[in-house]
């Protein structure tokens, strides 16, 4: 039986990464005879099977060929005359092409380990194209490898930006676009990704709310970098360093949509923007199948960061109606993702990066504060009906400002 490890462990392996999955490629078997050997198969488009002891996936060296639109409708040949080279010409980029032997040695057809030492990403062939999928792949790859200072080859992006064009990245469903997005999301360096689709032209396919932030221009004197998309860039790579959550870089993205719908005759002003991007939002969660939890955090941000940034402006009663709009009473640990959002937003400006965020501890004391305010002793206090809401209101109010005197002696 000859297999062989294929792809992102070999890839990650030879830059000194850790691997986490392994992927093997069988030649010259069948189906009968994987399952004759133990092998369990899973796959149902082409023959995958899983290992009968370490449950790695075992897959039948194929070729592929293009039949319908999209990512689907394709012929596979996964007979034994199928070659692993070409299998390898298959696959999307040249780092991604290459293969170890039981021995350990090195199977590179296609320049793979070139492509790594000169930190390129390249496609293998022309079938690149055949596949819309490959043009967010490549971009979350941009975005995975940034740090070791990987760029998009020319032809490469050229090849995504005809496929763009050609209207190839509209076949792509809504849940494909949202896992490749949501793990893009989750690397180090996500904003890569959109910039990447921006350049290719993809952006304004699948976030056209976010893709015409870029040109749309912020005061100078809050947003030295001007221009919102770059904002928006800058304030998720805040989000990327602050925490790992999902729905918190989500909301970073997010936040400004509403400033797409600003009236040019108000520029740079954006008055209001905190309640126009409640629609946008929505509008490209619906499309994009986003998760509740990533749409809810996305929402509250965006109707309610700019009260938490003017948190020390804020009336005592103000607060307490966003901590009621903010559902924070029973969702305290959404409300906190929120203030990382928030401290994202304000360092995400030119010469912000490393600013303090004062305003976040200073919401986080007053909701421990109201919090405090216990509904039984009102109860007992014989209040009823409105009434327990109202005094409830009123001694979570009453909290906040205590806090708030507290705050401004200490900081005075």
């Amino acid at each position: 039986m000859k297999c062989y490890l294929v792809g992102g462990a070999v890839r990650d392996a030879l830059l000194g990464r850790a691997v986490q999955d392994k992927d093997w490629v069988v030649v010259g078997e069948t189906i009968n005879s994987m399952q004759a050997l133990g092998y369990i198969q899973v796959g149902s488009d082409f023959p995958v099977f899983l290992h009968p002891q370490t449950k790695q996936e075992y897959a039948l060296a194929r070729t592929e060929r293009k039949e319908g639109k999209g990512y689907t409708g394709f012929a596979v040949d996964s007979s034994p005359q199928v070659t692993l080279e070409q299998d390898l010409l298959r696959r999307d980029l040249t780092i991604n092409a290459m293969a170890k032997d039981q021995n350990g040695q090195i199977i590179d057809p296609y320049g793979g380990q070139q492509d790594l030492q000169q930190r390129l990403l390249r496609h293998v062939s022309p079938a690149f194209s055949e596949d819309p999928l490959r043009v967010l792949r490549v971009a979350r790859f941009a975005a995975r490898y940034a740090e070791y200072g990987f760029s998009i080859a020319t032809q490469t992006m050229d090849l995504m930006k005809s496929m763009v064009k050609a209207g190839e990245l509209d076949h792509l469903v809504a849940e494909r676009v949202w896992k490749e997005t949501s793990r893009a999301l989750l690397e180090n360096q996500p904003q890569v990704y959109f910039e990447v689709l921006r350049e290719c032209g993809a952006l304004k396919v699948w976030f056209p709310e976010l893709d015409c932030l870029w040109g749309i221009p912020n005061p100078a004197q809050w947003h030295p970098e001007i221009d919102t998309g770059i904002h928006t860039m800058m304030v998720l790579e805040q989000a990327a360093d602050l925490s790992q959550d999902l729905s918190i870089r989500y909301a970073a993205l997010v936040h400004d949509l509403g400033k797409g719908l600003t009236d040019p005759k108000q520029w740079p002003s954006h008055r209001g923007h905190e309640t126009l991007g409640l629609e946008p939002i929505k509008a490209l969660s619906d499309r994009l199948k986003v998760p509740n939890e990533c749409k809810e955090l996305a929402l509250l941000m965006s109707e309610f960061h700019g009260h938490i940034h003017r948190a020390f402006e804020l009336k005592p009663a103000t607060i307490v109606k966003m901590f009621n709009r903010c559902d924070v009473w029973r969702k305290s640990t959404r409300f906190e993702k929120l203030l990382v959002a928030c401290k994202a937003d304000a360092r995400g400006r030119t010469g912000f990066e490393h600013s303090p965020y004062q305003q976040a501890d200073y919401i986080h004391a007053t909701y421990v504060a109201a919090n405090a305010v216990g509904v039984q002793p009102i109860i007992e206090a014989g209040f009823h009906g409105k009434e327990i809401r109202e005094q409830l209101n009123s001694q979570r109010t009453a909290a906040i400002k205590a806090v708030k005197q507290s705050w401004l002696t200490e900081t005075h």
